[in-house]
């Protein structure tokens, strides 16, 4: 059972691949209001632990909870109306769409998608299609994108593709959001844009977010707090501070000689 203070909750969660466990008896937990960093080394299981939890894999052993429900192996696209949606480390957009066509698609169980009210209920569907472009508006101009809302999605730079995913998480009801490598092939102003959507989400609309990411200072910048994991398991947990002078976390990043600090 979850506390009332945690969203989040993955029990010795483990998934085999052939012989190898790319994820091991992992076990933690997410504050509701949080923002979450996953750090660790390639090959940790930070993106497999992201692919359990969203339901893009099937769990071997284990569990997962989300607001005191087991969703353990619960396909993507039932968990994303249950409000837990995840993000990639390469954009997934449709590249011959608008931007705000883009996030126009994204809310479900639209009376357009029935041929039947197409012909017979055309005024509640003309209805729900201003509302979704208002709010698709309202997402445009918080992540400062207006200027981009008729451009092909398939033009917009990476860091822009990054933005157009956070705006979709924002199209609906998001309560939890999964972030994989959302800085990856962003440049730094960018990416300071991202961060500061991320914390507006967070403090003004109380979104939680768990993100995986390498890049130190945006996590320290973000993220409290910091889960490492090693070998498919969690190795320390802490604030940043802490994770960058605790001894396990450096000797697991292949030793001293090779810890950076900035890129961990």
């Amino acid at each position: 059972m979850l506390s009332a203070s945690d969203i989040l909750k993955v029990n010795n969660l483990t998934k085999y691949f052939g012989g190898l466990a790319a994820v091991s008896n992992c076990s933690l937990k997410i504050k509701k209001g949080s923002i979450t960093g996953i750090i660790g080394p390639n090959g940790s299981g930070k993106s497999t632990l992201f692919n359990l939890i969203a339901g893009n894999l099937k769990s071997s052993d284990g569990s997962v909870e989300f607001n005191n429900e087991d969703i353990t192996d619960i396909p993507s696209y039932e968990l994303f109306s249950k409000g837990l949606l995840r993000t990639f480390q390469i954009a997934h957009e449709f590249s011959n769409m608008s931007v705000i066509e883009n996030l126009m698609m994204v809310p479900g169980n639209q009376s357009g998608e029935n041929l039947l009210n197409v012909l017979i209920k055309s005024n509640l569907i003309k209805k729900e299609e201003n509302a979704v472009r208002k709010k698709a508006l309202e997402v445009i101009d918080f992540l400062n994108l207006n200027h981009l809302s008729n451009e092909l999605a398939g033009n917009l730079s990476g860091g822009q593709k990054k933005l157009l995913e956070l705006g979709r998480t924002m199209m609906v009801d998001a309560k939890l959001v999964l972030l994989d490598e959302v800085g990856a092939g962003v440049n730094r102003t960018l990416l300071k844009e991202i961060g500061s959507s991320i914390l507006r989400l967070n403090k003004e609309k109380g979104y939680t977010f768990c993100m995986i990411e390498h890049d130190m200072d945006f996590i320290s910048r973000l993220c409290n707090p910091v889960i490492v994991m090693s070998e498919g398991s969690i190795l320390f947990e802490g604030t940043a501070d802490e994770v960058k002078k605790n001894e396990k976390v450096i000797e697991s990043y292949l030793g001293r000689s090779n810890f950076n600090k900035d890129k961990i």
